[in-house]
């Protein structure tokens, strides 16, 4: 576990954490009180959020911890002198523990803060693989990825003359392992590929990818934006080289996230940016840089937003990570057997293993629709290409309906959303 100091309050969250898989007891009326936006009626109707592959709400517990923050701690980190300055110091680094524990890194050292996912790809990219990658060279990826884990590895690619491979995915929605590990090239220097597909929820095996990879010398970077949320991630199991997450999708607020990379990556990873905070000293000819992963963090960060990441993720913490797997699970078995009796519906990839998410065409009615007629209903669902075209054509569609659960979803709201689907005319 870590190596340096961590609050006993967040130790005495670690063991439910990792070691609770009972979901009996899943407190779901409590969870839902705990989310003060579920009350929320729309058109006239309660509401019933399947959106939460986009986006996730707040507890009561964060939106209290950011209003006690901004009343009472907010300054700017580090190089203040004074009270306030000190508290927000603490309240940030501290998040940065909990970040750690949540994934199991072995160092808080091993953090470092984004904007989220999206800009955990482009630093990984710029600061990890640039320096690997020359002309000829090739960035493995799948084609299920998200445009965030694509449109990087094109700007990077350009940059240096590189190319992307990516591997064909099964009907599944996950990947071959022989046709993946026959992907590998002498030539391949860095693979990125999602856990969890955000267009249809797939789990990739994303365990035995990384040891086909670290079998050729290749690091690999895991994107875990529909993840981290939904099931117990552990970094060191995985053996990943650097693994992404976002807050909002976490029940945090927007415009955090985190990425984990080992010692070794960010020893010979050179800065996505300059600016202030990531410095040791500057001169008008040369910046020495601080240690990781302040080297990777410059100017001012989202003090608030990872304020409200520690707290959220706490809370995930104090409910259990293999709880919340197992009973958003039930969830999607029975999105799944719902949509499959509605005739008229496809649902991509058929009956696999999900997490969060689902996508379903419909032979009559188009996706945005869809959407539209649903929300009369009071129901919140995504409708279009999800920011991963590519993973669509591979299915042969433009868009889809995907309707993706929390653990604070009920099946009387996946009922819902089945009953509203069957009544369409």
């Amino acid at each position: 576990m870590l190596d340096t100091y961590i609050d006993p309050a967040i130790y005495n969250l670690i063991s439910k954490h990792w070691n609770s898989g009972s979901h009996s007891r899943f407190p779901i009326d409590e969870v839902r009180r705990a989310f003060p936006i579920l009350a929320e009626r729309v058109n006239g109707q309660p509401l019933v959020y399947l959106d939460n592959a986009a986006s996730t709400f707040r507890p009561q517990c964060v939106i209290d911890r950011l209003a006690e923050y901004e009343s009472r701690e907010h300054s700017n980190i580090h190089r203040g002198a004074h009270e306030l300055a000190a508290r927000a110091t603490d309240a940030y680094e501290d998040a940065r523990r909990v970040a750690a524990v949540f994934i199991n890194a072995p160092s808080e050292r091993n953090i470092i803060f984004t904007r989220g996912t999206t800009e955990a790809v482009n630093l990984a990219a710029h600061s990890f693989a640039r320096p690997l990658l020359h002309e000829g060279d090739e960035v493995l990826i799948t084609e299920m990825e998200h445009h965030a884990n694509i449109v990087p590895w094109q700007l990077v690619c350009k940059e240096t003359g590189a190319r992307i491979v990516a591997c064909s995915a099964e009907d599944c929605g996950s990947v071959d392992l022989m046709k993946f590990a026959s992907c590998f090239t002498p030539r391949t220097r860095f693979c990125s590929v999602a856990h969890v597909t955000n267009s249809i929820g797939s789990v990739m095996p994303i365990e035995e990818m990384i040891r086909i990879a670290h079998s050729r010398g290749v690091p690999v970077l895991v994107d875990g934006a529909q993840a981290a949320a939904h099931m117990p991630v552990d970094v060191a199991a995985l053996g990943a080289d650097c693994y992404a997450f976002s807050g909002h999708k976490a029940c945090a607020p927007t415009g955090i996230g985190a990425l984990y990379a080992t010692d070794e990556v960010m020893s010979r990873g050179i800065p996505y940016q300059g600016g202030g905070h990531m410095i040791e000293s500057v001169t008008i000819e040369s910046s020495v840089f601080q240690p990781p992963p302040r080297k990777f963090e410059a100017g001012t960060g989202n003090i608030s937003g990872a304020v409200g990441l520690a707290e959220a993720l706490r809370y995930l913490m104090r409910l259990g990570m293999a709880n919340i797997y197992a009973y958003e699970a039930e969830l999607m078995r029975r999105l799944y057997d719902g949509l499959s009796q509605i005739d008229g519906v496809n649902v991509l990839g058929g009956d696999i293993e999900r997490v969060c998410a689902l996508s379903f065409t419909h032979e009559r009615f188009n996706p945005t629709y869809i959407g539209k007629r649903m929300n009369e209903h009071g129901i919140a669902l995504r409708a279009g290409h999800h920011c991963a075209q590519p993973a669509l054509r591979r299915y042969g569609v433009a868009e889809t309906v995907r309707p993706s659960v929390a653990f604070y979803n009920t099946a009387a709201e996946v009922d819902v959303l089945v009953e509203k689907l069957e009544q369409m005319q």
